[in-house]
């Protein structure tokens, strides 16, 4: 089982680069960035853990991000945790994604969600009921401006015809594309579109059962990634039983010595894990 962590990169924190640099020199797999564009000062939808951090409203571009984070590595895998594509154009998408990847080497894991705000769904322009729908048909698009020379998609959200886009990935056809979320039909959009499953962990009890049924219906390989791991040896054994490929951790926001002490606990508990 591999190891990483995810960051919000916050413009008052340890930069993108600097954390890349950080967690690469220190021995972690992958380094996920989340993303918002804003969050609205109305505060309808309630935030699925109390009280909501001022990060979620301070976050860097998340495709500035990852290119800082990037160029500032070598070896380290960068991902979109998640990538929130229902708010955003998928051709201009689709060519970041493919920036990213190239510019990185191939080290590129696009990591796409629908999110849970409503009103910041609506502020760019999409239906919160249609949103799953939305959802499907970017990624589908997204794929095809990958794949092919000349692309073209018809749908009932996303329409354009005979388009060149380059550069292409480096990763063939695509980045690997994980689908977050635990909600009751995840499980389905990672078999219509996806590579692979990135929920978070501590959002369904029975995360670990959805696994086994997700590779019983799969006839493909299919990668499950778990987000918001606990600094817990005894969770890590959980994972690694159930065949996950990579657990990751957040580290807190914030200047270098709070980022360190997150990494450190993080560390320990993996150290603890591996030996046993």
């Amino acid at each position: 089982m591999e190891f990483g962590v995810g960051y919000f990169p916050t413009h008052d924190g340890m930069s993108p680069g600097e954390v890349a640099r950080l967690v690469e020199d220190r021995g972690q797999n992958a380094l996920f960035f989340a993303e918002h564009s804003h969050i609205p000062a109305s505060r309808e939808s309630p935030y699925p853990g109390g009280e909501m951090p001022p990060k979620y409203w301070h976050c860097y571009d998340l495709f500035v991000a990852l290119t800082a984070a990037a160029a500032a590595t070598s070896r380290l895998r960068v991902g979109s945790g998640i990538c929130l594509v229902i708010q955003r154009d998928p051709i201009h998408t689709a060519k970041a994604v493919a920036s990213v990847d190239h510019l990185s080497g191939g080290r590129f894991e696009f990591g796409v969600g629908a999110g849970w705000n409503r009103e910041e769904m609506r502020n760019h322009g999409t239906d919160p009921k249609v949103r799953m729908a939305v959802l499907a048909e970017r990624v589908e698009a997204m794929k095809e401006i990958w794949a092919r020379h000349e692309a073209s998609y018809s749908g009932e959200y996303v329409n354009f015809d005979r388009i060149w886009s380059y550069p292409k990935p480096a990763q063939w056809p695509h980045p690997p594309i994980l689908v977050g979320g635990t909600g009751p039909t995840v499980l389905d959009r990672v078999l219509a579109f996806a590579d692979g499953w990135m929920p978070n962990w501590g959002e369904d009890a029975g995360v670990l059962e959805r696994v086994a049924e997700l590779r019983a219906r799969a006839e493909r390989p299919v990668q499950v990634q778990l987000m918001s791991v606990p600094a817990d040896p005894a969770v890590l054994e959980r994972l690694a039983e159930a065949g996950v490929h990579r657990a990751m951790h957040w580290l807190p926001s914030g200047p270098e010595g709070v980022v360190q002490r997150g990494l450190e606990e993080w560390e320990r508990a993996v150290g603890t894990y591996t030996k046993g």
